[in-house]
């Protein structure tokens, strides 16, 4: 064999080797599961813990591993789905780059790595906790999307437990602050998704997922639980103030913030625009809630 056929050899594996490693790492859904690292970090940083770099290290791989093992199990099990809908066929394994069983087993050593870094560098309840969201959304939303309409509200619960398990980290127990970023963040999850939910009903459709935009195609539904969980999420978030958590100035942000997003909640229940207000409510979303937790975790640490 010529020395230049054997580069073109080299060369191919090191493509495939490249594009392989690309593919692995959209299994990992890495914008989604980088939601679930920062609201971790947001948990252990509300708590005021110890400054101790090497456990903020494991709980943000452990964290890291154990979300993107979840989004890869999850991209598996829906992979069926995924081919039918224009969204998601081009992910990994309906557009065949990855094996469903490269797959499965990618995401189930990811998901076991995770939980056991937690379990050894931070703590049992902090790795507990993740394997109680890795179950609740792989074994509870994602099946119950093609039973019942309901399952958005299901999928909240993994959705919102990883500030929990930052809270894990820093205390060992999880106090009433951390129960309020709970609820926060489950009243966050609603209207986000009916927002994605009503974008793409007819690709939901397609898939067979009974999404509230699915079974209730006017719309009239998703737009009611958005307002109905906006208002609670402007309620929750002040909660932290009312309990001596926080100081006037994040609840001056918390009040601010959720009149922002009750703007645009309000303007999903137009039928006429519903359409634009659906995309104004998704990206005020995205906006809202980093700036309440920067909030949140810079009034804990400078003005509490």
């Amino acid at each position: 064999m010529s020395t230049e056929k054997r580069a073109d050899i080299i060369a191919n594996e090191e493509e495939k080797s490249q594009s392989l490693l690309l593919d692995l790492w959209e299994l990992t859904r890495p914008r989604l599961s980088m939601l679930s690292v920062i609201t971790a970090i947001v948990g252990y940083l509300a708590a005021q813990p110890q400054r101790d770099l090497s456990l903020l290290a494991s709980l943000i791989l452990g964290t890291s591993l154990a979300a993107g093992g979840a989004a890869a199990l999850n991209q598996w099990l829906e992979r069926d789905a995924d081919a039918r809908m224009a969204r998601t066929r081009d992910r990994p394994i309906p557009s065949g780059t990855v094996s469903s069983g490269l797959a499965m087993a990618y995401g189930l050593a990811l998901c076991i790595g995770g939980d056991l870094v937690l379990f050894i560098g931070v703590n049992g309840l902090a790795a507990f906790l993740a394997l109680l969201t890795q179950l609740s959304y792989l074994l509870a939303y994602t099946p119950l999307k093609k039973h019942t309409p309901l399952s958005t509200e299901f999928g909240t619960i993994p959705g919102a437990i990883p500030p929990l398990i930052g809270w894990a980290a820093a205390e060992g127990s999880i106090s009433l602050l951390g129960w309020l970023l709970f609820a926060i963040m489950i009243c966050w999850q609603i209207p986000h998704f009916m927002a994605i939910a009503w974008t793409h009903r007819h690709d939901y459709a397609k898939a067979g997922f009974l999404m509230s935009t699915v079974v209730e195609p006017s719309g009239r539904l998703s737009a009611f639980k958005s307002l109905v969980f906006t208002i609670g999420l402007l309620v929750t978030s002040l909660l932290p103030t009312f309990f001596g958590y926080t100081t006037i100035y994040y609840a001056l942000v918390a009040v601010a913030a959720g009149l922002w997003m009750l703007n645009r909640a309000l303007r999903f229940c137009r039928s006429e625009i519903r359409d634009e207000a659906a995309r104004q409510l998704f990206l005020t979303s995205i906006g809202y809630l980093p700036l309440l937790l920067s909030a949140l975790v810079l009034d804990r640490w400078l003005l509490s």
